[in-house]
């Protein structure tokens, strides 16, 4: 379940108002909101090799829904799915066009659907050196059955590198990765009322600009924590991110504990 832009952005205002320490419009808090978003995100994958090192030394609890690496695998679920890459003659290799901002790939597909038999291999994806060289010997030449890969950026015009490319020997009809997705910017869209005040916009109206937040529900607190910690920079006032810092610095001793 995702979290609610608006619980978020208005238990900030609260916070806030109550301690009377200013105001967030929605501009800033919109780009507070993707910033502690992304960092999020991007903290699981350190957490998830910290966590891992504690199942290597038999010291992570597997107990049913206390395991923590399995917490925060199931935290990047909403972050995975497949997608079809599509073939570029430009750049003579395969990019994803779809929604969303490819951060990680997993498993790697290439299909070869004019051979007679078809096949679906697993792809190696492999640093460019090693594919030159794997490539160039009569030796270790890649087939259908044992394709390989590799990825750089590719070139738009001769002065734009564009976004993420991969190349692979012998070329398939499709490719098909297992990726990481990146966070989809939240945003808390509004209109103006009669007064002058921002009226919220809900997610899923008619002709709304809002997007919830796409973390897990259980991350609601780290998020208010943490953009509380910023909004204590906007506003000048060291005592919220004082504050903020150390209930934020709890919650991860406590989830590492």
């Amino acid at each position: 379940m995702a979290v609610s832009v608006n619980t978020v952005y208005q238990t900030v205002l609260y916070i806030l108002n109550k301690e009377q320490r200013g105001y967030i419009t929605p501009s800033e808090f919109g780009s507070l909101a993707s910033q502690v978003q992304g960092e999020i995100f991007m903290s699981y994958f350190p957490d998830g090799n910290q966590v891992n090192r504690q199942n290597q030394r038999n010291t992570q609890n597997d107990t049913e829904f206390f395991n923590m690496f399995k917490d925060i695998a199931y935290k990047l679920y909403p972050f995975e799915r497949d997608a079809v890459f599509s073939y570029d003659t430009t750049n003579d290799g395969f990019i994803y066009n779809g929604v969303g901002e490819v951060y990680k790939l997993g498993e790697i597909i290439s299909t070869y659907s004019t051979t007679n038999p078809v096949y679906n291999s697993i792809t190696e994806l492999a640093s460019k050196s090693d594919y030159s060289q794997i490539t160039r010997s009569k030796l270790t030449t890649p087939t259908n059955q044992y394709p390989i890969c590799y990825t750089t950026n590719a070139v738009i015009s001769p002065l734009t590198v564009g976004q993420l490319i991969i190349k692979v020997s012998p070329t398939p009809n499709v490719l098909t990765v297992n990726c990481l997705f990146k966070p989809t910017d939240p945003v808390w869209d509004f209109s103006i009322g009669a007064l002058g005040q921002f009226l919220f916009n809900p997610v899923g109206n008619s002709g709304s600009g809002s997007i919830d937040f796409e973390l897990d529900i259980s991350e609601k607190n780290n998020l208010v924590i943490n953009i509380l910690k910023y909004c204590g920079i906007i506003i000048n006032d060291p005592t919220i991110i004082q504050v903020a810092e150390q209930e934020a610095q709890q919650v991860s001793n406590n989830e590492k504990a």
